[in-house]
């Protein structure tokens, strides 16, 4: 018999919202947090807007011991990690250290930290460089320092494939439930919003170059110029189902199908594989087109990308018959963080009988979708489809359903 797994702890950090709480009004309401950027001075780059988490001081959560060897991405996980456990009731000092594991996704490491040591290495010398950077930096740092501050010693990874690695992450966490780890903490935290890290992120040419936040990160309308990057995430508990029943656990979800492809090399002449993910993760639930209440975009605001997003949506599920939303535009998109943070948006919304909004867009009527703008939709949210993509071809799509 194929294992249940669910999840059972949620936690959120995000730039309309720190906690569950807030970001969830904020999201419901419609609040935009993108603005320009507050971590440095913006004026010499071609794009100037970001998603910054506001309000968070990490020596309110985190010991002193802690800070000098940690990122902001880190610190970040580490606070969202213990928000988890709470909302899930987890005291992890009373359970077994191997039943417990962690499988994070990240995108980019521990920029800031690391262009600090460069920095000391260029200006001051090799002797000034900290110990720390030999790790700080490193994608797998967060699951690492989640795992050591909690005494979890189950299986514990990282995976990377930029955009779709948060999906990933949780479909790899709810594989080693199923191989019989009880308790996985999963999902992603990115943060880069620093000098390099903007560099690099430059470089790949989607960045939007508007300076109006609410015309910057525009997917699926006619006017889309790329994408606002954010910063932050979701942390999720997932759980073997009967284990979270017989302690007697608040559920708030099933992941009930996965599926990922990689798009054929550019020039190929191959079809996009998008909806192959979206087949495969139907195909994984035992579910059909038609019992998807809500689609929760990858909505890359490029007009390539959107179409090929869009006709892999209504292949599937036929021109606007599922509402389709992209909350991230509130956010900016948060690389590996942004689709943990959908699947948290899904769990509530199923809860809560609501479908968050996409903001500030005029939909191109090019694309036949059903999208929720401006104002939450209220319906009865039984199953949620999840679409993330990531550079160099990446795609996956999770489905999330009530749990019986």
């Amino acid at each position: 018999m194929t294992v249940q797994v669910v999840v059972t702890g949620i936690s959120v950090a995000a730039a309309n919202g720190l906690g569950v709480s807030d970001w969830w009004s904020a999201t419901c309401g419609g609040k935009v947090g993108i603005a320009r950027i507050t971590n440095f001075d913006p004026s010499a780059y071609p794009a100037r807007l970001a998603g910054e988490v506001p309000g968070f001081h990490a020596e309110q959560h985190l010991s002193s011991r802690l800070l000098p060897q940690t990122d902001r991405v880190t610190r970040l996980s580490l606070v969202a990690a213990d928000w988890a456990l709470a909302d899930a009731n987890v005291t992890p000092k009373d359970l077994p250290d191997f039943d417990m594991g962690v499988i994070t996704a990240s995108s980019a490491g521990g920029f800031e930290f690391g262009q600090g040591e460069l920095r000391n290495l260029w200006s001051r010398g090799s002797q000034y460089v900290s110990a720390y950077q030999s790790f700080a930096w490193f994608y797998a740092v967060n699951s690492g320092q989640i795992s050591i501050r909690n005494g979890m010693k189950g299986p514990s990874g990282v995976v990377v494939s930029e955009g779709a690695g948060g999906l990933d992450a949780v479909a790899q966490a709810r594989r080693q439930i199923r191989k019989g780890t009880p308790l996985v903490v999963t999902g992603a935290v990115d943060a880069s919003i620093c000098p390099w890290g903007w560099v690099a992120q430059l470089s790949t040419g989607k960045l939007s170059t508007s300076d109006e936040p609410t015309r910057a990160y525009l997917p699926f309308d006619r006017d889309a110029r790329g994408y606002v990057p954010g910063e932050g995430g979701a942390i999720l508990i997932a759980e073997d189902a009967r284990a979270a029943r017989e302690r007697g656990a608040r559920i708030y979800g099933e992941i009930a199908g996965y599926g990922a492809t990689m798009d054929p090399r550019p020039g190929s002449g191959r079809p996009p594989m998008l909806r192959a993910a979206i087949d495969l993760a139907l195909a994984d639930a035992g579910m059909e087109p038609g019992q998807i209440d809500v689609i929760f975009a990858d909505g890359a605001a490029d007009p390539v990308a959107d179409r090929i997003e869009a006709e892999a949506i209504g292949a599937v599920f036929g021109d606007r018959r599922v509402p389709v939303t992209v909350p991230k535009t509130m956010t900016g998109r948060l690389y590996s963080g942004a689709a943990p943070l959908d699947l948290a948006a899904a769990f509530l919304a199923i809860r809560d009988g609501v479908i968050p909004p996409t903001m500030n867009i005029d939909p191109c009527r090019d694309y036949a979708l059903d999208l929720v703008i401006g104002q939450p939709r209220r319906v009865p949210v039984r199953a949620a489809l999840i679409l993330a993509r990531g550079s160099g071809g990446f795609n996956s799509a999770m489905i999330v359903r009530a749990a019986d």
